[in-house]
Order: C-alpha cells, then structure tokens, then sequence
C-alpha cells in the first residue's frame, strides 16, 4: 500500500494498493491493482524523509525509504474509494459508534 501522495493523474495517491514486480536497490516496479491490465509499470522510488525540530531530538536525522507498507487488512476509514468483490469485516469488539458501522457496511 503506497503512504504518500506522488502523483493523483496517474492515481498514485495515499492508500493506492499496489504489486511488486521488480525490486532494485534504488527503486522498484509495481503495477496498481485494480487497475486496467494494459497499464505500464510504475516505478517508484526511495524518498528521503528528514526528521523535523517537533521531534524532540537534537541531531537532523535523514534517510531514504520506499513509500510503501506491506498490507493484508486495511481499517475502515482507509478502505474509503477502494472497490473489492468481497468484503470481510473481524468484529471482536462492538464498533465505538453508530457512525464507524455505517461506514464499514457502506464500504
């Protein structure tokens, strides 16, 4: 699942579920799922992120990290304009609020 918004026309955008189909050092190819079969792969690389003064720490820490987290469940609220065939929902415990099981069964 990307984490960051790179580019919305080519729909590379928060939450965009993806498969990786090569891997390299610097980067790696992926091909958004759900997506038309005659698109082209992606690729996508490491961005540096940097950590800011809100931190807390004294030093300015910098390191390069792909966009992306490996994902097999996604929450309610991330789930929002994903289309599935299926949909699962684990109730081990009551939904907080009227509003959070609306949403779930209106995904």
């Amino acid at each position: 699942m990307l984490l960051r918004n790179l580019d919305p026309r080519r729909r590379l955008c928060n939450g965009t579920r993806l498969v990786v189909t090569g891997l390299r050092t610097h980067n790696f190819k992926a091909k958004i799922l759900g997506g038309d079969p005659q698109d082209e792969d992606i690729v996508l690389p490491k961005i540096p992120l940097t950590s800011s003064v809100e931190d807390d720490l004294h030093i300015l820490l910098r390191r390069l990290q792909f966009p992306v987290r490996l994902s097999f469940a996604m929450t309610i609220n991330k789930s929002q304009g994903q289309t599935f065939d299926r949909v699962g929902l684990l109730l081990t415990s009551p939904p907080v609020t009227h509003g959070q099981l609306y949403v779930a069964f209106s995904r």
